[in-house]
Order: structure tokens, then C-alpha cells, then sequence
């Protein structure tokens, strides 16, 4: 049921940029966490946000038929954390981190939603891109400060892979082991990276890909937020979505106790997207549900 992934690393060197889908999509969106059956509290933090601009007309002395009444563009944002370094720290580090992107990005004086004129398109993937890694950065500072100052949450950090959808056009922020899938035709693709260990001893082929798993350092990160290291790099991808598209965000609490190809099934025949977080939800629970466990599901339809 896997295959490999269709993925595009962005950089601000790069050419030829994929050109919207004619169609344009609308996902309807579904989000669920549990704390699991082993852990003593929920260190997973997620959020789902529909980001907008929008013209609604209040009052002209010009003819109704000559003005718009209402005109409306969206996108959509969709991010799981999942925290590390102890109870409290865990918790704080993951909430901390969506906070302070919400709080970045309304700061920003431009929001990317007119991604479909041929003319200014590649610009404004190039200005979206370096926003992202901006907000990366400030996220990475504010907990790294939060982290020094105070003694209980020394070591504190989180993954983050974060989603923004507008029009066609899928962007993805991946920091740590949580993943990012797209279901496609039945096929399941993985889109993210882990940053572990375990992950680098095969990428070096020091081990096989498929023993990554049940490696004993499968789950040591080479990067976090909020991490040691004063600079932080992110991954980002830019996909073009179809219709009937499925995207999955998810916490390694599930990816641990369910295979790939159980994810495919229950993304291909769940009847919406909340009835798959539930699915995926209970299926890591059924299996001991040693971790926190956090999915966002997006079906992506014809608008």
C-alpha cells in the first residue's frame, strides 16, 4: 500500500515551480488526541485553523449590481507538536510552540493566499518560504528562552509538522518524528522525513531502512524546537493536491503501534475524516496506546 513519496524540498534557489491544479479544492477537516493508556498526561498539542481575507460590502451610493457583495479567499493550517523532556516540560514546550506560530503569523504583515496568477506566483511561493523559516526560527528562540529561564524546563523541546493549504497547493513544516502522509489512489506516500538517530544510520546505510523502527534509537531526535542547537532547519515540502487527496498528520504515537498499510486502509474507507482520526485513534489504543497519540485528517474535494 506504499510508495514512495512525491515530494519537493523547497529552497529559495529553486526553479520551476509546480503550477496550480485547475480544479480548486476544498478539505474537510477532522483532528483528534488521546492521552494513550501509559502516559500520565497529553504532551501532543495540535491545531486546526481556517486563515482568511475576506470583502463584504457595508454600505455605497453605487448601484448593487455594479459592486461585489462578498468575496472570500482561505486557507487552511494544520499542525501537530509532540513535546519532550519530562511531564510539565513536554506540555509546555509543545503548547509554546503552536502559540508562538499563531503569534508570529499574525504579525506578519502578508498572508500568501493568491497563489494562481502565473505573474506573481513563484514570488510569492519564494515570500511564503521565507516566512515559514522565519517563524521556524522565532518558535526555535521563544522556547530556547522559555527554557533558560526557567530550571523545570530545562531540556524541554518538540517535533512540529504543520501544514498550510490554499487553493491547490500544500505546503509542509517538518521538524522532528511526527509525520506527514498523503493518501493518493489508494496509495499511501510518505511526505516527511524523520529527524532520529535511527533515521541518519540509514540514510548513511549503516543500517537497512527497514530495521529504522525497531532500532533502539528510533526515537532520539537529531532535531527539535526549543533544541541545543542556536540554529534550527526545518524541512519544507510543496505538493500539488488532487481531488479525493487524504493527508494525515500524526504523532509517533500512532505510527508505533499501527503499520502503513492499516493507516492506508482506515484513510481509503473511513466515511470522513472524523471517523478516521477515531479509527486511527482506537486502533493505537487497542494496540497498548504507550504513547500520546494525535492525528489531523484532510479530505480534499472539489470546492
Amino acid at each position: 500500500m506504499t510508495g514512495p513519496a512525491e515530494r519537493v524540498t523547497m529552497t529559495s534557489a529553486d526553479s520551476g515551480v509546480p503550477q496550480p491544479s485547475p480544479v480548486r479544492l476544498r478539505p474537510q477537516i477532522g483532528a483528534l488526541t488521546d492521552r494513550g493508556k501509559v502516559r500520565e498526561a497529553n504532551e501532543d498539542a495540535y491545531i486546526v485553523f481556517r486563515i482568511g481575507r475576506f470583502l463584504e460590502r457595508v454600505m455605497s451610493n453605487i448601484p448593487e449590481t455594479e459592486l461585489p457583495s462578498h468575496a472570500e479567499d482561505s486557507g487552511y493550517l494544520m499542525v501537530v507538536a509532540d513535546g519532550l523532556g519530562g511531564h510539565e516540560a513536554g506540555d509546555v514546550a509543545s503548547r509554546s510552540a503552536l502559540v508562538s506560530a499563531l503569534q508570529l503569523i499574525l504579525r506578519s504583515p502578508r498572508w500568501a493566499l493568491k497563489l494562481d496568477d502565473p505573474g506573481t506566483r513563484e514570488r510569492e511561493i519564494s515570500d511564503l518560504l521565507g516566512r515559514t523559516r522565519g517563524y521556524l526560527a522565532g518558535i526555535h528562540a521563544i522556547l530556547r528562552r522559555k527554557a533558560s529561564e526557567d530550571v523545570r524546563l530545562a531540556g524541554m523541546g518538540t517535533t512540529m509538522t504543520g501544514a498550510f493549504f490554499v487553493g491547490s497547493d500544500l505546503f509542509v513544516l517538518h521538524v522532528g518524528d511526527s509525520k506527514a502522509y498523503l493518501l493518493r489512489d489508494g496509495t499511501l506516500r510518505k511526505i516527511t522525513h524523520d529527524h532520529t538517530v535511527a533515521q541518519q544510520y540509514a540514510d548513511l546505510g549503516v543500517i537497512p531502512q527497514e530495521d529504522v523502527s525497531r532500532h533502539r534509537m528510533q526515537h532520539v531526535l537529531t532535531r527539535a524546537l526549543g533544541g541545543p542547537d542556536e540554529d534550527l532547519e526545518g524541512d519544507i515540502y510543496h505538493l500539488m493536491l488532487r481531488e479525493s487527496d487524504r493527508l494525515l498528520l500524526c504523532s509517533d504515537g500512532l505510527t508505533d503501534m499501527a503499520s502503513e498499510a492499516e493507516i492506508a486502509r482506515i484513510l481509503a474507507s473511513a466515511p470522513g475524516p472524523d471517523q478516521a482520526c477515531r479509527a486511527l485513534v482506537d486502533l493505537a489504543l487497542e494496540r497498548g496506546g504507550r504513547d500520546n497519540i494525535t492525528s489531523i485528517v484532510a479530505r480534499f474535494d472539489a470546492a
